[in-house]
């Protein structure tokens, strides 16, 4: 055409820039460049204020931000338009902040008032980023004028920003405040109401809804479906599911969404059994997400060989796929296989994500392969990952495998020490008896104002607990109600008992337990017991064996110690109906083991193992260490 003698018109070249951005970002943008070119070249349809519009549109669908500014503060006339497309432009970019200042600059250069369309494409930014004063602004300006009040849109947006940032009542005003209510706008209620858990209230809508005649579409029975999974209400699940089949709702769109959600909530319940029938009824029309939910299922419901053999049927993986495996194998001890997977993943040039390292990391810990870990930490390096979470996980690594010098440079090495990373740090403290060094961390964190929670907390006193530091671990856990205002978890309390006990103050920790306002579990008991039997405290400890002995308990380490409690105060009737009993539950203790990475190479200690390969060598080792303490301790 432009070969020719005929000059396109603003409409033509209009239609041909939509349709390059559907080509793709490498060859839709070539053309739009080249169109570009052609339209500066011809004046008439460079001043076109509907051209540039277009060409802005254009640059922006192909995510092209910069070049679309460029354009923009380049152009001779702005209309409505133009500033819609920006503004639409930087939110579906995720440039959110950058919205909401071109939203502002907008307000204050054009004479022209914000339509339906700014409003829809800036209230979204304002939920993303928790803006909710810009929200209540953009409310306020539409309730004074009545277009835009009456626009059921614009009301669905609002009811979506003041739901995101946790305003239920308001969310719920604005939605009695909308003179017609559609579908969208049940729905939007319906999800602030799910993400909050507010039972009741969820029930009372959704029934309302019913009432009003509002028939339900696939993304209201999302909503129920989500709800009654947080519930684990297996019963009402089912209903729903029956419900979309017999509305036609379950297979209505292109992809199987609300079947995959129908799936995941089986399994979030355990019920692997109506999962695996909807998962065979889907067999036409599964997807990638279809698999990858049926997996996380089978994983989380401790079935691997199941997830094992799904994934190897599946025809095609997304890398979320590799990353479940992934999990599997690690959660349920195989580091072998997991290191295998893992090679094949990248084998078929997939690119591992923080998921990815996060779902290899416990192999490091299993294997005590420090090795291992360090390439993982340097490819985190190398991929700019900056998930706080994946760094908090790398330093619980190095502190398992004994390498908390590394931990605590990686730590400092942080701009920014959070609560999460604080918590990493002072566990790996705490695994290594340095309750001090724990403390410092703990403070140093309470200085920049973190305000912490009940797992840091726990940390802290477990800690104190293992150096010793009775009186900073009894001001940690007062500060707890005193300072905190929280009521002290179970864990908590355990943590202080033993703080107790460990110090040798028995009686202390017996009168503690008796105080506390919750009843003591088989765990505080238990560690109760122990210090009894460490520090010759027959007569508390035949109280606490009473405790032990009506609670049902599988922990074997607490027979173990009641039976050595018995036989110290020579009751072998108390020791023969405790062994009696541990015969009964078909309890064994289990070996203990050991291992550590030499020259790359894993080596696994079992103790009382005298088929080692190189058992004269430990042994003798072993000898060896014996007298050097010995030596060492007469010598001192």
């Amino acid at each position: 055409m432009i070969k020719g003698q005929i000059v396109p018109n603003y409409a033509t070249v209009a239609n041909i820039l939509s349709i390059c951005s559907g080509l793709g970002e490498i060859v839709g943008y070539r053309y739009a460049k080249e169109i570009h070119c052609y339209v500066l070249r011809h004046a008439e349809l460079g001043d076109e204020v509907t051209v540039v519009n277009a060409l802005l549109s254009c640059y922006l669908r192909l995510g092209q931000i910069r070049e679309a500014e460029s354009l923009f503060w380049r152009m001779k006339l702005w209309d409505l338009v133009s500033w819609n497309s920006i503004i639409a432009g930087y939110v579906s970019n995720g440039e959110w902040l950058k919205a909401l200042q071109m939203f502002q600059e907008f307000l204050v250069v054009e004479k022209i008032e914000p339509d339906s369309v700014t409003l829809l494409s800036i209230l979204p930014a304002c939920a993303l980023l928790s803006n909710l004063h810009v929200g209540k602004q953009i409310h306020g300006f539409v309730v004074r004028r009545r277009a835009l009040f009456e626009d059921t849109s614009v009301g669905n947006a609002l009811i979506s920003i003041y739901a995101k940032s946790g305003c239920i009542e308001a969310a719920f005003s604005t939605f009695l405040l909308i003179p017609r209510r559609d579908v969208i706008s049940w729905n939007t209620l319906l999800d602030a109401l799910c993400e909050n858990v507010l039972d009741t209230e969820f029930f009372e809508v959704l029934n309302w809804m019913l009432r009003e005649g509002i028939k339900p579409d696939s993304v209201t029975i999302l909503a129920v479906v989500r709800y009654l999974s947080s519930l684990s209400i297996v019963d009402k699940i089912r209903e729903a599911h029956g419900f979309s089949l017999r509305s036609g709702l379950l297979l209505s769109g292109a992809e199987p969404t609300l079947a995959n959600a129908l799936l995941d909530a089986y399994a979030k319940c355990g019920n692997m059994v109506f999962a695996s029938k909807l998962f065979e009824s889907l067999s036409r029309n599964r997807n990638v997400i279809t698999c990858n939910s049926m997996i996380s299922g089978y994983a989380a419901n401790g079935l691997q060989d199941d997830a094992n053999l799904l994934f190897q049927s599946m025809p095609e993986r997304d890398l979320t796929t590799w990353n479940l495996m992934l999990q599997v194998y690690a959660q349920n001890q195989f580091p072998d296989e997991a290191l295998n997977l893992f090679q094949e993943l990248q084998f078929h040039e997939l690119k591992p994500d923080a998921m990815t390292i996060m779902s290899i990391l416990p192999v490091c810990t299993q294997k005590a392969s420090l090795h291992m870990l360090r390439q993982c930490h340097g490819y985190v390096v190398r991929a700019y990952f900056e998930d706080v979470h994946l760094k908090a996980a790398l330093l619980d690594v190095y502190s398992k495998c004994g390498n908390i010098n590394s931990a605590y440079k990686f730590y400092k090495s942080m701009p920014e020490r959070d609560l999460v990373v604080s918590t990493a740090m002072v566990g790996g403290y705490a695994m290594h008896g340095m309750g001090e060094e724990a403390l410092g961390v703990f403070y140093h964190m309470l200085e920049f104002g973190v305000k912490p929670d009940h797992v840091i907390i726990t940390a802290v006193l477990s800690a104190c607990s293992h150096a010793g530091l009775i009186n900073e671990g009894l001001m940690i856990f007062d500060s707890i109600e005193q300072v905190y205002h929280m009521k002290p978890s179970m864990e908590q309390y355990a943590c202080t008992v033993d703080l107790l006990a460990r110090g040798g103050q028995v009686k202390e920790a017996f009168t503690f337990v008796n105080q506390m306002p919750v009843a003591a579990n088989a765990n505080i008991w238990g560690t109760l017991l122990g210090a009894c039997k460490t520090y010759h405290e027959v007569d508390i400890g035949r109280v606490v064996a009473d405790h032990l002995s009506k609670m049902e308990t599988s922990d074997i380490g607490n027979y173990i110690v009641l039976s050595n409690l018995y036989a110290a105060d020579a009751r072998w009737d108390g020791v023969l109906e405790t062994r009696r009993l541990m015969k009964m539950k078909n309890l064994k203790k289990p070996a203990g083991c050991s291992w550590i990475e030499v020259g790359r190479r894993k080596n696994v200690f079992v103790a009382g193992d005298y088929f080692h390969p190189n058992i004269n060598m430990i042994y003798s080792m072993l000898s060896d260490l014996d007298k050097q303490i010995k030596e060492l301790y007469k010598s001192r």
